[in-house]
């Protein structure tokens, strides 16, 4: 079951042999506050309220959809192994009872580290009646999953501080697969969207408080000679395309979302990827950025504010260069200055690493050993 991050599961699971799979989700997108229309029959979509804030209506959207979630799978054929995944709290708590009255294996999926993550980026009082709630009820969950899927390798200090055998901890990581990344004829490139001069950096991803934009937009006025492009949606949108409207930043050019496929055809003709992430204690624990594996995957080089896994990522691929988020101009300078076949063949090192490690052909494979030794194939 999942609210949201469609396309990993379905990407992941579409790649499993022998296991036939449904995905519960809620019919709002809450990125673009858009109803979402699914035609798919491997999608079930639940009424849920949506919100615009991180406040009781928030909350009021995950209860919705861990009871809609719920009866939905009730209806649904008795599953062997029900995978919830945490776009929230909540939903693996349905998970949960789902697994329970169908009878069968219950495999959490952590993609958020809650309630640790409302606690760094400072929407959650540590040592608050609500967090040890949700502190509570986290290690609930683990202690009773069958196996948990982390999607950052870095986590698992994490889950050995609360007691949770390793033995029961499976990475998958976030990834990309570099042949779903190349040109097509019905999309337009990048920069044939936007007028363009200098180098052309590229931001792919949500525009929301975590994800640090304002240090992109303090760049981009470093460096008026070179173009940014920003595709995507989130609750900063509008502050962030205010901002460079009254700051004059005509460098600086925003898109609306684009599907999967046409991102992946256009990312390409830019020249350089930025992954931004807000300075946060919780991405030092570990981090998993599909916007980077996306340029990587595309043949960008990029330029990285997140310590931890993607600095390593990059230094293990000789794909690009980490600095922190108040010296994000420098690091972009820096890539800008290199020649035009330096900056080709750093792309190229890092399609080349997300194809041999990091690929969804690869973490697939990872999830179906995990899977088939939960239920074995003759059992199902």
């Amino acid at each position: 079951m999942s609210s949201s991050g469609g396309t990993r599961h379905v990407e992941l699971f579409g790649r499993l042999d022998g296991w036939q799979w449904q995905i519960i989700v809620g019919d709002v997108d809450h990125v673009t506050r858009r109803p979402q229309t699914l035609d798919d029959p491997r999608f079930v979509a639940v009424p849920v309220t949506g919100y615009q804030r991180n406040n009781h209506r928030r909350v009021l959207s995950w209860i919705t959809y861990a009871r809609q979630a719920y009866k939905a799978g009730r209806r649904l054929p008795r599953p062997d192994v029900v995978y919830a995944s945490t776009p929230h709290i909540l939903a693996p708590v349905a998970g949960w009872a789902l697994a329970r009255t169908r009878r069968a294996r219950f495999v959490l999926e952590v993609r958020d580290l809650w309630p640790e993550a409302m606690v760094s980026l400072g929407y959650l009082r540590r040592g608050s009646a609500l967090h040890r709630v949700l502190r509570g009820l986290e290690v609930w969950l683990y202690r009773r999953a069958d196996r948990i899927v982390i999607v950052a390798d870095g986590w698992r200090s994490y889950f050995a501080d609360v007691g949770v055998d390793p033995d029961r901890l499976v990475w998958v990581s976030n990834s990309a697969e570099p042949s779903d990344f190349h040109p097509r004829p019905e999309y337009r490139p990048l920069r044939e969207r936007v007028p363009v001069r200098g180098r052309l950096f590229v931001y792919a991803g949500s525009h929301g408080p975590i994800n640090g934009l304002g240090a992109l937009l303090d760049a981009a006025a470093v460096l008026p000679e070179h173009t940014f492009v920003l595709i995507g949606d989130g609750h900063d949108k509008h502050t962030l395309v205010a901002r460079a409207q009254a700051e004059g930043l005509s460098n600086v050019h925003f898109l609306d979302p684009v599907p999967k496929a046409e991102l992946r055809a256009i990312l390409g003709s830019a020249e350089i990827g930025v992954h931004v992430l807000a300075d946060s204690p919780i991405y030092v624990k570990g981090a998993s950025p599909n916007k980077m594996y996306d340029y990587m995957a595309a043949g960008l080089p990029v330029v990285n504010t997140c310590p931890g896994e993607p600095d390593e990522l990059l230094v293990d691929s000789g794909a690009g260069l980490t600095v922190h988020a108040v010296d994000l101009a420098a690091g972009l300078r820096k890539l800008a200055g290199l020649d035009d076949a330096t900056l080709i063949e750093m792309g190229r090192r890092g399609r080349r690493h997300i194809e041999r490690y990091r690929s969804r052909t690869v973490m697939a494979a990872r999830l179906q050993r995990m899977l088939d030794g939960l239920v074995p194939p003759v059992d199902r």
